[in-house]
């Protein structure tokens, strides 16, 4: 749901609310600026989610120069 809801916005970096409400999941919104806190986003993947997110960054940078 949340990757479905933010193709509509573009590529980038969001972040994502849904709520579970009997069993079916509602979005609840999307944000452009998100905050990524210790200990609650990064609480399944610790340091390999802000490694993954800065490699995404470069690749998206690299990509954009190689175009240009």
């Amino acid at each position: 749901m949340a990757l479905r809801a933010t193709r509509l916005i573009g590529n980038g970096l969001f972040g994502v609310d849904i709520k579970d409400i009997d069993g079916k999941p509602y979005l609840i919104e999307i944000n452009d600026n998100p905050s990524l806190d210790a200990g609650i986003e990064d609480a399944v993947l610790g340091e390999a989610l802000y490694a993954r997110i800065i490699q995404a960054l470069k690749h998206r940078l690299e990509h954009r120069r190689a175009a240009g």
